[in-house]
């Protein structure tokens, strides 16, 4: 009994119950901004139909959110190392809900991509921050990795139960009920947050190089515009050159972070095999799942005929595959080895997508049930390996960085698989359909179309959904072999080096 009257156990348990409250909140802004990257890709229908968005508009409101999560992340990662990650999560989470309420009365295209934008930078303030915010509040490494497992599961089901949310809210509701859902949990977190969370920020932390943020941030948005606007519209003068300025202002900021001492990114980390393959593990598996759930949705109720409502249930199975995956994993690689859970992750993944392939114009909906059940085991891993990883592979104090780099290759392969994955099928749908209209939806909406015309489009559609689907699928089965070759065996039981060298740090200072 210490002298204040309070046993050591005691302390403990309020600590560890404390610690849990404390993920529990953080949590529901990790959903939020996770779910919102999904949430459209069944309610655009509705939106488009309410407020006539031109093709390009219809492709900003789906894409500008991502593109401000991913392009942001890495700077506000270090921000909050440096100047105090509650402080940002509550300025964040702040400006979320304040775009969310914009977004949901938008009256056109052009404010409803504005406020999705601000809804993306507000994104990226919360999901580093949250990350390295967890890890205070589990220092020990195996009850961080199970709290991380939470995490990731949060963050992956937001991805998975976007759209099945959307299509329930549209069932009822008007389109903006999408949004609006999110200010709830906004105003729970703002009230909680201040009591169960303590501030932590870097030791030291030296200032916040400008150029930096300003070479990622640019260098990250005029890449990815320039690869979609490329993959969309093929060559043409302005993604000709936004794209090469995009890979030199990236250039020049990884070669300015070698000479800085205290740099956004800490590059030295990507010799680690585990970590860099992670790090991709966290990217492409992010542009499979967007661009096929997203040309799955259409296929169900353009294709298929099925309501929004149906078609969200449908998507039931595998986010459900999809969340335990995340959930169990940690325990699964302490006795497997993170080598062949990556392996798992990829071969799975690609065994999923290519399930796809059996769909047809007039059918496939047990194929379709099928593959998300069984690709959602391999989505489930990624998310949990990428954030154990990423967290466990470096000092505490450039927790929200590292976080930053994992949470940045979801985002970005979000973005970029309904940029590329999504035009290729786009493409093939051009040059296979009757070349009425730029998509299917615009097809069939088309006065007096011939039955011949929909079988048509219908046909050129689900052939640019098979495309994408085979594409990414090969991808998978190339990165599982390469993680098979090339990452080091572990036995089992046996911790990984990153959990090993967090534990040793965490002994050295005690």
């Amino acid at each position: 009994m210490n002298r204040h009257g309070i046993t050591p156990q005691r302390v403990h348990k309020s600590s560890g119950l404390r610690a849990w409250l404390g993920l529990v909140v953080i949590l529901g802004p990790v959903l939020l901004v996770s779910m919102d990257g999904s949430i459209l890709f069944l309610a655009m229908p509705r939106i488009s139909q309410e407020l006539s968005p031109t093709a390009g508009q219809a492709l900003w409101i789906l894409d500008i959110y991502g593109f401000a999560v991913g392009s942001l992340l890495i700077a506000f990662g270090s921000i909050g190392d440096r100047y105090g990650r509650l402080r940002l999560l509550m300025i964040g989470a702040t400006v979320f809900g304040v775009g969310s309420a914009g977004a949901a009365f938008a009256p056109g295209p052009e404010l409803l991509v504005g406020f999705r934008a601000l809804m993306g930078v507000a994104g990226a303030t919360l999901l580093p921050s949250a990350l390295a915010v967890l890890s205070e509040l589990f220092p020990e490494p195996r009850r961080r990795a199970r709290a991380i497992g939470v995490f990731a599961a949060a963050f992956a089901a937001g991805f998975a139960v976007g759209p099945v949310v959307g299509g329930v809210l549209l069932e009822h509701f008007w389109w903006g009920s999408v949004f609006l859902v999110n200010l709830p949990v906004i105003v729970v977190f703002l009230l909680c947050a201040p009591v169960l969370l303590r501030e932590v920020r870097a030791t030291r932390p030296g200032r916040v190089d400008t150029l930096s943020v300003a070479a990622s941030a640019g260098g990250l948005l005029l890449t990815i515009h320039g690869l979609k606007q490329l993959a969309a519209d093929g060559v043409s003068v302005l993604p000709a050159l936004t794209t090469p300025l995009g890979v030199v202002l990236l250039t020049g900021f990884a070669l300015r972070q070698r000479h800085l001492e205290h740099p956004l990114i800490d590059f030295s980390l990507f010799r680690d095999r585990v970590f860099t393959i992670a790090v991709v593990t966290g990217l492409l598996p992010l542009a499979a799942w967007s661009a096929t759930a997203y040309l799955a949705g259409v296929h169900l109720q353009s294709v298929l005929s099925l309501s929004v409502l149906h078609a969200a249930l449908l998507a039931l199975p595998g986010a459900v595959v999809l969340t335990v995956s995340c959930v169990v994993t940690p325990a699964v690689v302490d006795r497997i080895g993170k080598r062949t859970a990556l392996a798992v992750c990829h071969f799975s993944i690609a065994a999923g997508l290519l399930l796809l392939l059996l769909t047809t114009p007039t059918g496939g909906i047990g194929w379709y049930i099928a593959s998300t059940a069984v690709a959602g085991l391999g989505y489930g891993i990624s998310f949990s390996v990428v954030a154990d990883t990423a967290v466990g592979a470096v000092p505490p104090e450039r927790a929200g960085s590292a976080g930053a780099i994992a949470e940045t290759s979801n985002e970005i392969g979000n973005a970029l698989g309904i940029a590329i994955l999504g035009s290729l099928a786009a493409l093939l749908f051009r040059l296979r359909g009757p070349d009425l209209a730029p998509t299917l939806d615009e097809t069939l909406q088309l006065p007096g179309l011939a039955p011949a015309a929909v079988k048509e489009a219908k046909a050129a559609f689900v052939t640019g959904l098979h495309a994408a689907a085979a594409v990414a699928g090969l991808a998978h089965v190339a990165l599982g072999t390469v993680a098979l070759r090339l990452l080091p065996r572990q036995a089992p039981g046996e911790p990984t080096a990153d959990r090993a060298e967090t534990a040793a740090r965490s002994g050295n200072a005690r």
